[in-house]
Parts: C-alpha cells; sequence; structure tokens
C-alpha cells in the first residue's frame, strides 16, 4: 500500500471526491453529493468559509493502483483559539473494509496534525459547518440520509474503534411521518404563549435579506454569550460573523422555501428563528451527483416532488426559552408541510446534552431515529 498527501489541484480532489463511488456503487441508500458543489469548497478561495478555518491536506490510500481510501484532515484554528485547546478534525472520511487501511490514513492524519503541535483529533466532521455531514452513522441505516446528513457503511464503527477512538457526542435526528398530528399536539400551546409572552412569528422576508440575516445572527450571538457551548449547538463549530453567515445564506438561496423559516420577535427585537429546508436529498439522488449537462432537468422536476423535509436549527435567546417559542414556529413550519402534502420531517442533528431541543421534539412528538457518533482519539 502507498498513501499520499494529495495535492491540492483539480485532478487530485476530482479522484478524492469520485472514490467515494468505489464504496457504494450497490448501496440503495446512498446519496451522491453534487460534484462540482464539492470540487469548489475544496478548491474556492472565497466560496465557502468551510475549508477556510484553518490548515488542512487531504491522504489518499492505494494497493496497485487502486484506491482504498481517503481522508481529510484540518485545524479549525478559530475553535481552537475560542476554547484554548489543541484539536484537529477529520472529515470525507471513505474506506474499504479493512482495518490496516484504516491505520495507514489515520497514522497519516496524526503525524501530520502532530507537526502543528495538535493533542487530539476529532470526528468525522465537515469543516467549521454545525448542520452538514457531523457525525458517523451508527444507527438508523435502513433509510436513505435527509439533506446535508451524513451516510456510511455500518462496518466504519468497528474499524474506527478498533483504531482507538472513543466516543466524544452522539447527535440524534428525530422523525414523524404524521404531520397532522404534530400540529394539533402544539397549536393550543403556541397560541397561549404567544399571548402570555408578546412575540410574533415572522416569515422569513428575502426581499429584507440583510435585517433578516442580521436579526439572526444576533439571536446566535446571544445564545453564545451565554456560554455552555455543548447546550447550545457550538460544540464544534464557530458562531458565524455577519459576513460569514450571509456567504452562507446566498449559496442556499437555490434551495430556500420561505415558506419553512421564520423568525420570533417580541417588541420588534428578534428573539428566536428555525430553519426547515425541502429534502432535497430525494432530488440529488436522481441526478447521481451531476447537475450539468442534464442534472439540471431532472432537479427542475423532481423538486416539485419532493415530500418531507428537514428541521436544521432552532434557536432561542436565553430570556424566552422555556415559552413556547419554538412550538408557536413549528406551528407554522407544520401548517405550511401540509399545504404541500409533506409526508414526513426530520428534525437534526441534537446533541444528546441538549436537552432542550431534544424535549421540543418529544413533546411535538417526534421520535429518534437515527444515531450520529463523533468520536475523539488523545495522542
Amino acid at each position: 500500500m502507498q498513501v499520499r498527501e494529495l495535492d491540492k489541484n483539480k485532478k487530485d480532489l476530482v479522484a478524492f471526491i469520485n472514490f467515494a463511488r468505489e464504496i457504494y456503487q450497490n448501496d440503495p441508500h446512498w446519496v451522491a453529493p453534487l460534484k462540482n458543489d464539492l470540487l469548489m469548497s475544496f478548491l474556492g478561495k472565497d466560496s465557502t468559509r468551510k475549508i477556510l478555518c484553518g490548515p488542512h491536506t487531504f491522504f489518499m490510500v492505494w494497493e496497485n493502483n487502486n484506491p482504498l481510501g481517503r481522508i481529510l484532515v484540518g485545524i479549525n484554528q478559530k475553535k481552537n483559539s475560542r476554547s484554548s485547546r489543541k484539536t484537529g478534525y477529520f472529515g470525507y472520511l471513505e474506506i474499504v473494509n479493512s482495518s490496516e487501511v484504516l491505520k495507514v490514513l489515520m497514522d497519516s492524519a496524526i503525524a501530520w496534525l502532530q507537526k502543528h503541535e495538535i493533542k487530539t483529533i476529532i470526528g468525522p466532521l465537515c469543516p467549521d459547518d454545525d448542520v452538514e455531514g457531523r457525525g458517523l452513522l451508527i444507527e438508523g441505516f435502513n433509510s436513505p440520509p435527509v439533506l446535508m446528513n451524513s451516510y456510511n457503511p455500518a462496518y466504519y464503527q468497528k474499524l474506527i474503534e478498533e483504531y482507538g477512538f472513543v466516543k466524544d457526542t452522539d447527535f440524534y435526528a428525530y422523525y414523524s411521518n404524521n404531520i397532522a398530528t404534530l400540529k394539533t399536539r402544539v397549536e393550543k400551546v403556541s397560541t397561549f404563549a404567544m399571548k402570555k409572552y408578546h412575540f410574533k412569528i415572522d416569515k422569513i422576508n428575502l426581499d429584507l435579506l440583510e435585517r433578516e440575516i442580521k436579526d439572526i445572527v444576533e439571536i446566535i450571538n446571544k445564545i453564545v454569550d451565554d456560554g455552555n457551548e455543548e447546550e447550545n449547538g457550538f460544540e464544534y463549530a464557530n458562531p458565524p460573523t455577519y459576513e460569514e453567515f450571509a456567504l452562507e445564506v446566498k449559496k442556499f438561496l437555490p434551495f430556500i422555501d420561505k415558506e419553512l423559516i421564520y423568525i420570533a420577535r417580541s417588541e420588534e427585537k428578534p428573539i428566536g428563528f428555525v430553519f426547515a429546508f425541502p429534502d432535497y436529498n430525494q432530488v440529488l439522488k436522481r441526478i447521481n451527483g451531476n447537475l450539468f449537462p442534464f442534472g439540471i432537468f431532472k432537479y427542475l422536476w423532481y423538486k416539485r416532488k419532493i415530500r418531507g423535509m428537514r428541521g436544521l436549527a432552532q434557536f432561542v435567546i436565553p430570556e424566552f426559552r422555556n415559552k413556547a417559542v419554538n412550538a408557536a414556529i413549528f406551528k407554522q413550519i407544520l401548517e405550511a408541510a401540509e399545504r404541500k402534502k409533506y409526508e414526513y420531517i426530520e428534525g437534526s442533528l441534537i446533541s444528546e446534552n441538549n436537552l432542550r431541543s431534544r424535549r421540543v421534539m418529544e413533546n411535538a412528538g417526534l421520535a429518534p431515529y437515527k444515531i450520529y457518533r463523533v468520536y475523539k482519539k488523545n495522542f
């Protein structure tokens, strides 16, 4: 076997991206990512903040010119600075069922991190991202992932744990295929709460996008200032600046459905928000990672046939917690889901330590159905 640190050029990174097809060619649940999108996230100079959070590199393993595994390893310098820690991350792991191949990959990744005086590796994670590709799927292999959630063969868990990784945090995906019942459960409490605590729910206004982004970032900053990053959803990610968040929003504009994004306000001040997106994985599965030249036509056709959604984020400032703000927003989202004839909703990913958000899901009637694990290893 030969392991090589890739050059950050198009040829090497296309090989890195395409290797996933070797692993999943017979897996009915895998959803191929958009190849050009992923390539730009690796190569783009200012198109994404994810890969720009610190030094990073790519490794691949071959035997007789046959690729056997790949890994991205890097350092989130901003996060390390904020938390006074020396931690690196790994992500985009794909590998044949071989402990020897994993050892070669991980040994290379750890050696690279040690040169940067790093003491711990965590993952799998997407660089500086709190909603996409987080964790290794360890439970719930009987259905495809929804939008932006990871997927992997079941044997990955055994390989990683045999190498010496231990659990850092588990994250839950919650699910329900009964939209009407969910709406009934939140209707009464949300109406009562809005009157008692004097807040309103506004659908996102894309014509006033700068104002909306400013209010959302204000909410996030208030939550971060409250401390307890593990419970507030920033144990691995950095709270975004206005510029960073605006960049992300603009990137996702083609996927945004304004009927599924709401901001709560009290006396015109933002107090909470919930993001949900149509489950575009149902479309991406049809185009096999290629939007052009012909995938765009399948995209336009099948996006009208999406039958579910993913709740990506729910945040409420400390002063308005336990006042059913999330329930009031969910009521609006569920009403939109009924109009669109959606059949299911997933709420994810929620840390095992985030008891408030887990209670919101469970009280509304959703149940956990997939578990994703972030691992760590000291060295």
